[in-house]
């Protein structure tokens, strides 16, 4: 066991569940991940008309949640869902948020259901759906699918951009001791500060908001066409989900679809998705940007995920705190993504490398070939009732098919 409370010298990663790091160190390891989830998980509340505070509560105790059913191995946090983004938008005009929360918390009942027929069909069976060849591609496409979402925020100010990138660049592969470790939070402010010094930061959120309102928290309402509208989006969060405990699994060097099970962390995202949905906060989903912060600090500890997840409750009636978080500018954020999501894509790779995964075998160049293309070609299946399939899940579903149906001989 590592004791990282000695020199700042001879702390390095990567840090593991097991290593001791001091209260001082998980805090700020801890705020690296919330600024980190920050952005998305309040951007989707805001687009659906739901309460920002809430999101932010229900991101937290959702983690916590998932933290405990996961017996406290998986350093995984759980944000705002984007795939529910336009059923539960439609259903907040239609219908009002209540009616948005019965359909969340159905959806994410769903995955207990899910998980169920994982338990019973056993590892050995998940192993065989998801070889290597299959999991590397998907990780891959999760990390370049996000690829367009970095680039539109750096190209607001690429000069910003690159700051923000060569900062984190220097102090990951420069920097000794615990500094080594917060890139993602050094690069942050080293962006954050160019932004003030070029006039581009405006704080007028912050002046406006009030410093302390309880979030908005709601009952729900269950509404069957509502839940029509909702709940069967969880057929293809589920997918993605797979895609990034494996991502995660690949990333700490862990298997966590054999312990503590894929049953566990379907079960875990699902309750805090309906624990989301009973007090008025959007769909839950794992987090690919905190995924990349795992890969590029190497620190895998679960803990400081919890720390996180607890600061994101108390940042939730923090009006004016959250307010100065949200005037972070984009190319900022976007110098941050295109090394975060990059690492993700990389991470797929080394997997396929690792387990020497034979590319001079057709079978494996059509499988990595067609998840690779349809995930990142925007390929999309309409199912019924108007949900839709696209993207990683797309792309992980035909992968398994074609795992099954091509001869490995």
């Amino acid at each position: 066991m590592k004791e990282l409370t000695a020199s700042p010298r001879e702390l390095s990663g990567p840090i593991r569940e097991e290593d001791r790091i001091s209260l001082l160190q998980l805090l700020i390891l801890g705020l690296q991940h919330t600024f980190t989830m920050f952005g998305a998980t309040v951007l989707v509340p805001l687009l659906t008309g739901l309460d920002v505070g809430v999101a932010l509560f229900t991101a937290g105790l959702g983690t916590l949640f998932f933290h405990l059913v996961t017996k406290m191995k998986v350093p995984i946090f759980l944000g705002s869902s984007f795939a529910f983004i336009a059923p539960v938008a439609l259903v907040v005009k239609q219908w009002g948020v209540p009616a948005a929360q019965g359909g969340i918390i159905v959806a994410g009942l769903l995955y207990v259901l899910m998980a169920v027929l994982v338990y019973f069909l056993g590892f050995e069976f998940m192993e065989k759906l998801l070889p290597p060849v299959v999991t590397g591609p998907i990780i891959m496409v999760i990390g370049l699918n996000l690829a367009p979402v970095a680039i539109q925020s750096a190209s607001k100010n690429w000069a910003i951009a690159l700051i923000v990138l060569g900062t984190v660049a220097v102090v990951s592969i420069y920097s000794r001791g615990f500094f080594r470790l917060v890139p993602v939070l050094v690069g942050l402010i080293a962006g954050y500060a160019a932004c003030m010094i070029f006039g581009i930061v405006d704080l007028k959120p912050v002046q406006e908001a009030t410093f302390f309102a309880l979030p908005a928290f709601t009952k729900p309402v269950f509404n069957l066409a509502a839940i029509g509208l909702i709940a069967p989006v969880a057929v293809a969060t589920m997918v993605e989900h797979v895609g990034d405990v494996l991502a995660v699994g690949a990333t700490v060097e862990k298997d966590f679809v054999k312990d503590p099970g894929l049953h566990r962390t379907l079960i875990g995202d699902g309750l805090a998705t309906s624990l989301a949905g009973l007090f008025g906060g959007p769909a839950n989903t794992t987090y690919s940007e905190n995924t990349g912060v795992l890969a590029l600090t190497r620190v895998w500890k679960p803990e400081v995920m919890r720390v996180a997840a607890v600061m994101a409750i108390i940042l939730s009636p923090l009006q004016k705190l959250t307010a100065l978080i949200r005037t972070v500018p984009e190319p900022v954020i976007g110098g941050i993504s295109i090394i975060l999501f990059g690492m993700i894509a990389s991470i797929g790779i080394r997997t396929v490398v690792e387990n020497n995964v034979d590319f001079k075998k057709s079978r494996n160049l059509i499988i990595s070939s067609v998840i690779l293309v349809v995930g990142i070609g925007g390929a999309v299946v309409n199912l019924w009732g108007g949900i839709q399939l696209g993207g990683v899940g797309l792309a992980a579903v035909l992968g398994m098919i074609l795992n099954q149906l091509l001869p490995k001989e």
